[in-house]
């Protein structure tokens, strides 16, 4: 997927600024697809040039002006067009997989350390799935079309993170008989 079928996605209901949209991707698909700030704006430019987004200035008080960006019927073409393509499935890099390939007694305590790290930023983002769930889609048969799907990749995040956790426990209980240190 390309950060640009991102930002479409969320630009469907509202126009954004940069900074909003940013803001807003952090707290929603940024968990499932990491852009930095410089990454969004730049893609907000290409789109732009596309005729995908259109732009206005938006004059502040007391603030420089802003640019709001929206969704174009051509952008809003492409996206649709964009949802019948065949989905890849990307492998993860994750450096720590590879790092516990040179798991030893001299390494295994820093090695559980940054599992165990990994296992509390987890922890807190389940607790934000858990309370959007909660407050957002406690029924979701009762949901408007898009909300059920945003719901279902709620879902596959709290799946996919209990699923972690288990991991993280296990791995965890194993590193700790190769340090001679038990749990």
């Amino acid at each position: 997927m390309a950060l640009a079928h991102a930002i479409m996605t969320a630009l469907i209901d509202d126009d954004l600024s940069g900074y909003e949209l940013s803001r807003d991707f952090e707290a929603s698909m940024g968990f499932f697809w990491h852009a930095s700030h410089q990454q969004i704006y730049q893609e907000l430019h290409k789109l732009a040039e596309k005729s995908f987004l259109n732009n206005r200035e938006v004059s502040q008080s007391g603030k420089p002006n802003k640019i709001v960006y929206g969704l174009t019927k051509a952008g809003r073409d492409a996206l649709a067009e964009w949802v019948y393509d065949t989905t890849k499935n990307q492998n993860a890099k994750d450096e720590l997989v590879i790092k516990l390939y040179n798991l030893s007694e001299e390494n295994a305590s820093h090695l559980a350390a940054e599992i165990d790290a990994r296992r509390q930023d987890m922890m807190q983002r389940l607790y934000t799935f858990e309370k959007l769930r909660v407050k957002h889609y406690n029924e979701p048969q009762l949901l408007p079309t898009r909300s059920k799907g945003v719901y279902l990749a709620l879902i596959r995040g709290l799946g996919q993170g209990q699923q972690f956790l288990a991991w993280c426990d296990e791995a965890l209980e194993l590193i700790a008989t190769v340090s001679g240190k038990s749990k």
